[in-house]
């Protein structure tokens, strides 16, 4: 089933062909705290080749947590940094008062693209306006509700 082809057609992000997945700033530390490949689970779990996508405003909290003065925290956002260089960065505004979570759920709507989040709200929103979601099970694996 080829739908995912018609998610983007008036946006340029990249190869039209592999599925677009918003990934949440969260989402970006399960290899430092799990021993995880996220990529590689992502294309796994798809069965198809995944361009993760990262929001602006996802990236800038990244860049700021790594200034954080917890060390352990900021570790972690060094490295959600480097995994983010894998990614493919996306300009969006963000409304005022528009938290990261309501700014991935706006555009995970308005795109049709599936979401990995370990976020347990912003998974549920998601789920209950019909976007996919990827998520970390049982801190071994990543899992799908829904379809990618």
């Amino acid at each position: 089933m080829a739908t995912h082809r018609l998610w983007y057609n008036d946006l340029d992000l990249g190869d039209k062909l592999a599925i677009k997945i918003i990934v949440d700033t969260n989402f970006l530390f399960i290899p430092s705290k799990f021993r995880l490949d996220i990529f590689e689970e992502l294309n796994n779990l798809s069965g198809q080749r995944v361009e993760p996508v990262i929001l602006s405003p996802t990236y800038q909290e990244l860049q700021r947590l790594a200034k954080s003065n917890s060390p352990k925290l900021s570790k972690q956002a060094l490295l959600g940094l480097r995994l983010a260089e894998k990614c493919r960065v996306v300009e969006v505004k963000r409304k005022d008062n528009e938290s990261n979570d309501d700014l991935i759920f706006r555009v995970a709507t308005e795109w049709k693209c599936p979401v990995a989040t370990n976020d347990r709200e912003l998974r549920k929103k998601l789920r209950t306006s019909g976007v996919s979601v990827v998520f970390l099970r049982q801190k071994s694996r990543l899992e799908v509700d829904g379809s990618v």
